[in-house]
């Protein structure tokens, strides 16, 4: 397999896992998303030796895709905690650490 082709091959695992990772969010499904984030880790480094030589049009683009879902994915993280400390905080009839008094 040429270089392009594996990290074309790559890159839809990437994606493939960046997808997996936003329905775990949505189901909150800690086992598929630890899983997710193992899966991104191992991609992650597999794709710092191939990058370089990242040539094609295809792949740009779906590096630009991965980062585009790997930013979304990170504001619903976000989202989901921000709620959660919310939630949490109401349970105990206290404002947030970060709440003006």
């Amino acid at each position: 397999m040429s270089d392009d082709n594996q990290l074309a091959s790559h890159l839809r695992h990437m994606l493939a896992v960046l997808d997996a990772e936003r329905q775990a969010l949505a189901g909150l499904d800690l086992d598929a998303l630890l899983a997710a984030t193992l899966a991104k880790q191992e991609i992650c480094a597999s794709l710092e030796v191939m990058v370089e030589s990242a040539a094609s049009g295809e792949c740009r683009t779906m590096l630009e895709a991965a980062k585009r879902q790997n930013e979304v994915n990170r504001r619903v993280r976000n989202l989901l905690s921000a709620n959660l400390a919310a939630r949490l905080d109401n349970l105990r009839h206290r404002p947030g650490l970060y709440h003006l008094r």
